[in-house]
């Protein structure tokens, strides 16, 4: 005799895998002159979007829905490995940045945030004579 597996167990093994990887996806990395970050958040209106900075840190916020809310409507969904909900991602900021100088840009899925560094921080090529 089989046992059914509560569709509770299947949303909260969904909210544990989510708080342990993180949504979204980031890449996070710097130039001479920026800091550069990637959020990989396809399928969500960039309105819905917020970037905020707060006490040295990027705060990334949102909300995604459900793409298919038919199907879960009529069907029973054994596996939904697209978790539907808020998230929040915060990205400690390095002291060196100017955090007067960020640029947010979204395309095809990818939110781009690029903050420039202070001058003083960037490094200098020095003539050697």
């Amino acid at each position: 005799m089989r046992r059914q597996v509560p569709h509770d167990l299947f949303a909260e093994l969904g909210r544990l895998q989510r708080e342990m990887q993180g949504f979204p996806s980031m890449n996070v990395g710097s130039t001479p002159r920026s800091v550069e970050i990637f959020a990989f958040v396809p399928g969500i209106d960039p309105a819905g979007i917020n970037v905020r900075l707060k006490s040295g840190a990027l705060v990334i916020t949102g909300k995604r829905g459900t793409s298919l809310p038919d199907l879960q409507a009529r069907a029973t969904v054994y596996i939904n490995e697209r978790f539907v909900g808020r998230f929040r991602r915060v990205v400690k900021l390095p002291d060196y940045v100017d955090l007067n100088s960020v640029e947010a840009k979204y395309c095809n899925g990818v939110l781009h945030i690029s903050i420039q560094r202070r001058k003083e921080s960037r490094p200098s090529l020095i003539d050697v004579k």
